[in-house]
């Protein structure tokens, strides 16, 4: 059981998603996240187990390789792609009671601003470190992110911008979302963001990186 976990971890971090995929070179015709995860719970590993052993440890490494620009943007998003992977076979678990995440992480961009990769490698990471993601898309107001705190009591928000002028609109989220809910956890960040802004608008973390998004996250459930 460790060995198959291990190159379930392996495969993660290097970013091998199935047999046919040719990245990376070194690894071309094995088996990757996607068969050797089906393979593991197949021969009697409990979800619980692949998850917290094999996929949340490998995203850990990826994640904080990224933050300190060991990797980059291509090379996480191969990870995530395996990881997403190897967690096809696990949602029927999570769906069925089965398995359990540590909670509901729903995220979003703010109004007014269509960029997405930030928001799409922090939603990555966040899901490949054990939590629920429901990702809300961009051009997001607060309406919705009150709608999803409605359906998905005691979820956390995270909140992403690219743009200076919409930095006024994630202030204003917060404002309403603290208002209505106060005792909700929400995370921003985004290129022209920094902690002085975060204390400002009165949100409760900010990162430059999704890895210390999870960290976060992670000590709010431990």
């Amino acid at each position: 059981m460790e060995v198959i976990l291990k190159k379930i971890s392996k495969c993660v971090e290097a970013g091998k998603i199935d047999k046919i995929s040719p990245y990376p070179p070194d690894m071309k015709g094995q088996d990757g996240a996607d068969e050797l995860s089906k393979t593991a719970l197949d021969g009697g590993i409990s979800p619980t187990q692949l998850l917290d052993e094999g996929l949340v440890p490998a995203m850990e490494v990826v994640g904080n390789k990224f933050s300190r620009n060991e990797i980059f943007v291509p090379q996480m998003l191969m990870s995530a792609k395996a990881m997403s992977a190897a967690m096809k076979h696990l949602r029927p678990y999570f769906q069925s009671g089965a398995a359990k995440r540590k909670g509901v992480f729903v995220i979003g961009t703010v109004c007014g601003d269509l960029h997405d990769i930030g928001k799409n490698l922090v939603a990555m990471i966040v899901e490949g470190g054990g939590w629920e993601v429901v990702d809300l898309g961009v051009d997001v107001k607060a309406e919705q992110f009150i709608e999803a705190i409605e359906k998905y009591p005691g979820c956390s928000i995270g909140l992403s911008a690219l743009l200076t002028t919409t930095m006024e609109n994630m202030k204003s989220i917060v404002f309403d979302v603290k208002e209505k809910y106060s005792k909700t956890q929400i995370l921003v960040g985004g290129a022209p963001l920094n902690e002085e802004f975060c204390a400002k608008i009165g949100a409760d973390f900010y990162s430059p990186d999704p890895q210390g998004a999870v960290s976060y996250l992670n000590s709010t459930v431990s």
